[in-house]
């Protein structure tokens, strides 16, 4: 009776035991089950999971779902008010602000201010953890990405961005985090969609080293993927396929 009554305990305490935590679910690629459960966490640090989780199906998905990128821009933002010194809430705001940036065009995006809102929460993260890769990156393909949209005067007038300080801002995210095969192929779409020719080596370097690494869950083995995707149009050269490739993972329509 009493080995019994042992049984029937540990069968009662293993849901609890053995459930999986909210990232488990995200690096599973169980998106929604993870947002559902970062969401019952109730804090700033579930409301960012939840977004990154939202970004992360969205990124994966055949067309871009514009409701889909506000419903995570929104989770951001609950993050943000909850907590404002937490990084991954402003960084996950700025990622869905970029896709969104990229379905509307330049101009509205430049009349509905979202490249300073993407610059103050950026500023804001780095400010609160010097040392954040994803922040810096960030950085990054936002200087870069202002200053090819806008061109290198009106960019630096408007902005304050230029390409150099992309570059400089990508430096730091890798020695942040040098084996970080998402940054690394972030860095070759930044580079790919402002100046191929004249980065080509650079993004053959970055797109190798990203190839090359593990990947930990569904949505950087995703990464890879496309990675190793664009290199082999590169090292082809076909050009075409190597295009379209970068305009679909960077999420223009």
């Amino acid at each position: 009776m009493k080995l019994l009554w042992t049984v029937l305990g540990l069968s009662l305490l293993a849901p609890a035991a053995f459930a999986e935590t909210p990232f488990q679910l995200y690096e599973e690629g169980r998106f929604a089950d993870a947002e559902k459960s970062a969401l019952a966490e109730g804090d700033a640090a579930g409301y960012a999971l939840a977004a990154r989780a939202d970004l992360a199906a969205e990124m994966m998905r055949p067309e871009p779902c514009r409701p889909c990128l506000e419903h995570a821009e929104a989770l951001a933002q609950h993050a943000i008010d909850l907590d404002p010194g937490l990084p991954e809430g402003r960084i996950e705001f700025v990622v869905a602000l970029g896709y969104q940036a990229r379905l509307i065009g330049a101009l509205e995006a430049h009349f509905k201010g979202y490249a300073e809102k993407a610059k103050n929460n950026i500023e804001a993260a780095i400010d609160s953890d010097p040392e954040n890769a994803w922040a810096w990156a960030a950085l990054g393909g936002w200087n870069i990405e202002i200053a090819h949209d806008a061109g290198s005067t009106l960019a630096r007038w408007l902005y304050g961005a230029s390409l150099k300080d992309g570059l400089d801002d990508f430096s730091k995210a890798f020695a942040a985090a040098p084996d970080n095969l998402v940054i690394r192929f972030q860095y070759a779409l930044s580079l790919a969609a402002c100046h191929e020719a004249a980065y080509r080596e650079a993004i053959l370097d970055a797109l190798s080293r990203a190839a090359a690494d593990a990947p930990h869950g569904a949505y950087e083995a995703y990464a890879q993927k496309c990675a190793k995707e664009l290199l082999t149009a590169l090292r082809a050269d076909d050009m075409d396929t190597f295009d379209r490739l970068v305009r679909h993972d960077q999420g223009y329509p």
